[in-house]
């Protein structure tokens, strides 16, 4: 499909690849704290689940051939006015205006969906050795203790099935208000056709790789054509992982994709000499108020007049 694109598109400069993803949390630093409805943007693209399954490991193949190359100098250059905290903070308060814009427009328009933050509540980042799964065998009748979970207990919520709190990780950031907007994380990330529901897994593949995010679709369009992954955190990978931050994190990812194409020079050209309306050299200018196939006229017909105009300074 990504070919497709670039074959039908040949002056594409810009893809962006937004959606919902899993964040890989770090150690909790205040600052760079990762909570659930962030965003995250690609600096570069790993694919996770292209290697080798041995008896007792998984090898990713990690040649210069296997790897995704990098971004191209354009792409590389915008993410680069981010890297400081005014450029930070101008996408960061970018897209916070257009989610709120967004959130008022869909209560006043009654739409069934309202995109709001979900409660700090709803926030929780269990120990990555901690497994979501039936506690008490004798009270569900499940054995998946002893096998490391199962599908009844993949679409039951924490509080129903129990997940005990002592296996938190104690962080600042999920706040005691529902008005903070996302925090913007630009980095290394994941991506391949295999879910990731692991803590374990994730904390070793992000650990190995400076990994912050897991996701789906940017492996098969990264080295087609020129993009970005822009992804809202609507789980942390792991097998707690649920759909309540789905809405919201889609729209976290959509503002924050307007945001930054708000800051991108577009650099368009016109095709061919006799395709625009204002040249700074001598060629056909073709300028239309009249009815009719007119050309460099104000009256109506089947008129032809072209003038050769030269701009001086």
């Amino acid at each position: 499909a990504a070919a497709a694109l670039r074959s039908s598109y040949t002056g594409l400069k810009l893809a962006i690849l937004a959606g919902v993803c899993g964040g890989a949390p770090g150690s909790g630093d205040e600052i760079d704290e990762m909570i659930l409805g962030d965003v995250v943007i690609s600096r570069s693209v790993i694919q996770f689940d292209l290697g080798r399954q041995y008896p007792d490991k998984f090898s990713r193949k990690d040649t210069i051939q296997d790897n995704l190359g990098r971004s191209n100098l354009d792409i590389r250059s915008l993410l680069a006015t981010y890297d400081s905290d005014f450029g930070r903070g101008r996408l960061e308060k970018g897209c916070a205006d257009v989610l709120k814009e967004i959130q008022q427009k869909a209560v006043k328009e009654r739409r069934r969906t309202r995109y709001g933050r979900p409660p700090p509540s709803e926030d929780s980042l269990f120990q990555s050795t901690y497994i979501h799964l039936h506690q008490n065998w004798e009270e569900t009748g499940c054995a998946c203790s002893s096998s490391g979970g199962c599908d009844a207990a993949a679409r039951t919520s924490c509080r129903e099935l129990g997940c005990d709190q002592r296996h938190l990780v104690a962080r600042d950031r999920p706040a005691d208000t529902e008005t903070q907007f996302p925090q913007i994380f630009i980095g290394n990330v994941a991506s391949g056709d295999t879910v990731m529901k692991s803590g374990d897994h994730r904390d070793k593949l992000a650990q190995q790789h400076n990994i912050i995010a897991f996701e789906m679709e940017g492996a098969g369009m990264w080295d087609q054509i020129p993009c970005i992954i822009v992804k809202g955190i609507c789980d942390y990978a792991d097998s707690h992982k649920n759909k309540k931050w789905q809405p919201y994190a889609a729209l976290a990812a959509a503002s924050a994709t307007k945001a930054l194409l708000d800051h991108y020079v577009q650099e368009d050209k016109p095709r061919g000499l006799g395709s625009s309306s204002a040249n700074v050299s001598p060629a056909p200018q073709f300028i239309n108020i009249g009815g009719g196939p007119q050309n460099n006229n104000s009256g109506s017909g089947a008129q032809y007049i072209v003038h050769t105009r030269t701009f001086h300074s």
